[in-house]
């Protein structure tokens, strides 16, 4: 799809059917497809929307996969592109279908409703074969493609190219070796979806790599393509708000579990064993901050990563030197009124006693073509994956997650990675592993719900995991939005927290965290550590992480001035609790999201459309973090109507862009009418 498209285009062209006339079908429920060459448009009500332009390509090549860290790249060769263009069109009933034809190669599209919201469009080869097949989309100027499941760079892109891969996201995004570092589309929850502005939304139904071309090599055409000769599926939301077309989504993929109160209340990163831990615990009562929450990454033992920052052990049990008494600690944390939250990956490491050599025995490990477990390289050096298409490895992993509630009296965990999985493993149940790689971060979510939901029936608990794909939202509870660096930098840094959280909500997954203050490299500076805060404030599940140099990275406690203002914007948070909880249980019904991009409450306003750096909470807050190092003032777009600065009191009427005093302690943010019992929180 990458190497000439526009001579591609040219011969679509040739290719067509000049004879037909241009048609219109009813599809009944107020939509109407028009048919007229290569232009397919579905019209909703009068309403031009959604419309395929430039016929299709159907690809047969050799692929040689390459991902030593879990930044998976592809390298094709033997490439035979076969173009196909639209032709004549006919209808049965509400179903229409359009042939398509090229030399050697033939397909036919049909087009029909999915209910009353949304529209199925369907291509399938009749003839010849293909590794992939690829579709041409409109790029109208009035439309956006906002999307794309988790981003970091923006939230619309026309203009990119790039892959749908389930990855890690690698470590910067912005260095010479992609396989390392990564590229700014590089993520862990890629979605083969996006949403146009205009009011309507596409979803791509497969679970195989797909690619996008953006609008890129030619502006006036999107294209699709799928990395599987299988028909190529998807369906049309129709809106007619992007908001609506969120909701629909939700209808298909489903919704996140339900968050217990305690969630919304601010959670702490804790380490270095269970004196450490109490000892941070009574430190935190001391400074009067309120704690909803610890959560202990290294309940399983200490590992040192390659860099020299600390990692955990990957096993499902506790390290009994660092936690002599785990299950008593928490009781005493329980007793304090705080929940305990513990950390799971799905790593099986050869190298210590816990689970491999039993799971191995079993045969309950991905295995290799030549029948024996499936050992890659991973974080810790070598691990490998349970097969959760067998029936046992399933029931062995939520067995051991259940026992970290049963046995020790946890409240949740951090449900990490998933984005490992080998693409030639062989699969208990014959699963094409390609395949598969996509859908095991949703199996793996999968497993902590499935725990949890038997261990705590009533919903008492959270889990947050990083990986995901289409379908994983109705398995899972909360994301956060990966490693960032601990640092001010555009690529992986602070400013790309912002777009983050807004993708997820675009994706219909509403419950969103992040690290304060990043994770990777470092150190992290008191300046960061407190811009971070102000962002945690207004984020729904506020939580820190000691990040992997932790003895060097900036904290709560590093001294009094820092202390003072993770108090105030801890408790500022605390004060939102109605706004995140009764914006948490109406998501529970339409998807939308806590974190908001202003496109979904101001739609008529383009200027929204391409903000990606400030976001709204619910209907009424308009939140603009200062993501720049040393910057003490802020530009903000504040769209129509008064507009209140919280901590100010100033008002301001929009639309308009204005620049405002923004210091540490003040950040930016305004309210629809005034709050002035946030200002009042010291």
């Amino acid at each position: 799809m990458r190497r000439g498209v526009l001579s591609l285009l040219v011969l679509v062209l040739a290719c067509g059917d000049e004879g037909e006339a241009a048609k219109d079908w009813d599809l009944g429920g107020g939509r109407e497809l028009h048919v007229d060459g290569d232009v397919v448009e579905l019209r909703l009500d009068d309403r031009a929307t959604f419309a395929l332009a430039g016929g299709a390509v159907a690809r047969t090549y050799d692929e040689t996969p390459s991902g030593p860290l879990g930044i998976w790249s592809f390298r094709r060769s033997n490439v035979v592109e076969q173009p196909m263009a639209a032709g004549t069109s006919a209808a049965e009933g509400d179903r229409v279908t359009v042939a398509y034809a090229g030399e050697g190669v033939a397909g036919e599209l049909t087009v029909e409703a999915d209910g009353p919201e949304r529209t199925r469009f369907r291509l399938a080869l009749t003839e010849g074969d293909a590794d992939s097949l690829a579709i041409g989309i409109r790029c109208d100027e009035a439309g956006s493609f906002h999307g794309f499941g988790e981003q970091y760079d923006a939230t619309e892109h026309r203009g990119e190219r790039f892959d749908l891969f389930v990855n890690e996201q690698g470590i910067g995004r912005d260095g010479p070796v992609r396989d390392v570092q990564g590229d700014e589309h590089t993520t862990y929850f890629p979605m083969p979806y996006y949403l146009d502005g205009r009011g309507f939304g596409v979803l791509v139904e497969t679970d195989r790599r797909t690619l996008v071309d953006v609008c890129a090599t030619d502006p006036g055409l999107a294209w699709l393509e799928v990395t599987a000769g299988a028909p190529l599926e998807w369906v049309v939301f129709h809106g007619p708000t992007p908001l609506d077309v969120v909701r629909q989504l939700g209808d298909v993929v489903g919704r996140p579990a339900p968050l217990p109160d305690w969630a919304f209340g601010t959670w702490i990163g804790a380490q270095g064993g269970q004196e450490d831990v109490l000892a941070e615990m009574d430190a935190l009562e001391a400074a009067e901050i309120p704690v909803a929450a610890l959560w202990v990454q290294d309940w399983t033992g200490i590992r040192m990563n390659f860099d020299g920052g600390f990692g955990v052990q990957y096993r499902w049990a506790a390290d009994d030197e660092l936690y002599p008494d785990l299950a008593g600690m928490i009781a005493d944390l329980h007793g304090r009124d705080v929940r305990f939250l513990g950390y799971a990956n799905p790593f099986v490491d050869p190298g210590l006693p816990d689970h491999h050599a039993e799971m191995a025995a079993m045969g309950l490990l991905m295995e290799t073509p030549a029948g024996e477990p499936y050992v890659f390289g991973a974080p810790n050096g070598q691990a490998s994956h349970p097969d959760l298409t067998d029936p046992e490895a399933r029931a062995y992993v939520v067995g051991a997650l259940r026992a970290m509630v049963s046995t020790y009296g946890m409240d949740g965990w951090m449900q990490d990675f998933g984005e490992w999985t080998p693409l030639d493993a062989v699969l208990d149940d014959g699963t094409d592993p390609a395949e598969y790689h996509q859908r095991f971060v949703i199996e793996w979510q999968r497993m902590a719900r499935e725990a949890l939901d038997a261990e705590r029936p009533d919903g008492d608990y959270a889990f947050f995991g990083r990986s995901g794909w289409t379908g994983v939202q109705e398995v899972a509870q909360i994301h956060w939005v990966g490693d960032q660096e601990a640092d001010f930098l555009p690529s992986d840094g602070l400013p790309t927290v912002v777009p983050a959280m807004l993708s997820l909500g675009l994706a219909g997954q509403y419950n969103v965290t992040h690290d304060i203050a990043g994770f990777s490299g470092g150190p992290s500076t008191k300046e960061l550590f407190l811009r971070w805060t102000e962002l945690g404030a207004f984020t729904p599940i506020m939580r820190t992480h000691e990040g992997a140099d932790k003895l060097e990275n900036w904290s709560w406690e590093k001294d009094a001035e820092t202390t003072a203002h993770f108090r105030r914007f801890a408790r500022i948070h605390g004060a939102l609790f109605d706004t995140f909880r009764r914006l948490a249980d109406e998501a529970q019904a339409d998807s939308a999201p806590i974190v908001r991009h202003l496109m979904l409450v101001f739609p008529e306003d383009r200027a929204t459309w391409d903000v990606h750096d400030q976001y709204m909470l619910g209907e009424e807050l308009l939140v603009a973090p200062v993501l720049t190092e040393g910057a003490t003032t802020r530009s903000v777009y504040l769209p129509e109507g008064p507009w209140v600065h919280l901590f100010t009191g100033e008002t301001f009427t929009g639309p308009a862009t204005v620049t405002v005093d923004a210091p540490i302690g003040t950040p930016a943010v305004f309210g629809r009418t005034d709050r002035d019992d946030l200002r009042a929180i010291e």
